[in-house]
């Protein structure tokens, strides 16, 4: 696929954004960076320790209208 990004349909962009992940994850040298690392495993530590709570895309959606009034 060849086609300029603002040519491209919603999901032919998903398609070559996945395609993109896919060829960086193949390589060791585009890992994500160590302090990316960190706050994931600070994420998921709250996560085991029960002190983070999971909202749905809906109520995340709510909140922000709501907060814009």
């Amino acid at each position: 696929m060849n086609i300029p990004i603002e040519f491209m349909t919603t999901a032919e962009k998903i398609e070559a954004m996945e395609q993109l992940w896919a060829s960086l994850q193949k390589n060791p040298e585009h890992q994500p960076p160590l302090w990316h690392k960190r706050v994931l495993d600070m994420r998921r530590a709250k996560i085991e320790r029960g002190e983070t709570k999971f909202s749905t895309l809906q109520e995340v959606i709510d909140r922000i209208q709501e907060a814009r009034g």
